[in-house]
Order: structure tokens, then sequence, then C-alpha cells
């Protein structure tokens, strides 16, 4: 007699398993990721040690990906923000993943983005003038793997950047 095996698919944690205390903490930690654990727990009234393992869990299921600093381009000397629309020649499987994986490699690319629409890609590039820029278009962006044509946009004024994502 064969024994039956059952599977059990895992999902992929989603916005339905979160309670209100839990939005809460993903809300005050992407405005401020520098809150202490006390500081939380008060603000979404809980107990540090709830807190804490609330917390932890956001992070294990991949509800944060990261907490970083946000450094003020013009302060270091980037205060160029130029976006880049790329068409490759081919759309095929192995071009975009060729493109991705040399796209991920410059250092100067802040995000890269497959689209649909006239472009394949949007690249946003952080420089410190267009000098700079014209240099690196010529030298490493035209020549990413499977590129046929660039169209830059230079941007004159940041209105919304990097705003935290309403939920």
């Amino acid at each position: 007699m064969k024994s039956k095996k059952t599977v059990v698919i895992m999902e992929e944690p989603s916005a339905q398993d979160l309670d209100r205390i839990d939005m809460n903490i993903l809300r005050l930690l992407q405005r401020d990721g520098r809150l202490t654990n006390a500081d939380l727990a008060e603000k979404v009234g809980v107990s540090p040690a709830t807190c804490h393992r609330r917390t932890q869990r956001l992070f294990d299921d991949g509800y944060v990906r990261s907490v970083r600093a946000v450094v003020d381009p013009r302060r270091i000397d980037c205060g160029a923000l130029v976006m880049v629309g790329v068409v490759l020649d081919r759309s095929t499987p192995e071009s975009f993943s060729q493109f991705e994986a040399a796209a991920r490699k410059l250092s100067f690319v802040l995000d890269c983005h497959l689209v649909a629409g006239d472009f394949d890609y949007f690249l946003k590039i952080r420089l410190r003038d267009m000098s700079e820029f014209n240099r690196l278009h010529g030298e490493q962006l035209i020549a990413l793997p499977g590129v046929r044509q660039t169209r830059t946009f230079f941007v004159i004024k940041e209105v919304v950047d990097n705003a935290p994502l309403d939920f």
C-alpha cells in the first residue's frame, strides 16, 4: 500500500498577515529608522519585548529589506540627478539578463527598472555634474550589453524623492 504524501505550499507573507500594530511599526520605521525599540514600543502602545519580537518578525519575513541613512547628495558632491531611458536591440530573456547583470555593477546607477512602453529600462543616476555624466555615458552606459539607444533626462528640480510608502 502506498502512503500519501502531503505537500504544503508556504505562501509569502502579505499585508493581510499584519495587524494595526505591525502596520504602525512599519510606518514609523519608514519615517525614522533610528527610533529606539523603547520609543517605537511607546508609539505603537506595546511593551518593548513585544515590539522587539514584532519588529524582528517584520525583518525576518521580508517586510523590511534594510535600514540605512539617506545621505544628502549635494553635501557629497553628487547633486546632478539624471534619468536615462534605455532601448535594447533585442527583447529576449538573455538580453535582459545580460543588461541587468551589467547595470548592477555600475556604482553610479541608483535604480534600474524594466518598464513597458517606449523604453526597455529606466536608470536613475546620481553624479557630480553633466560633464561627468557625458564621460560615463560615452564610456560605460552605451557600452552596456545590447544597448541600441539611450535617451537622457536631466532633472531640473526634485519635487518628491524617495517618499515613504503610503499604506
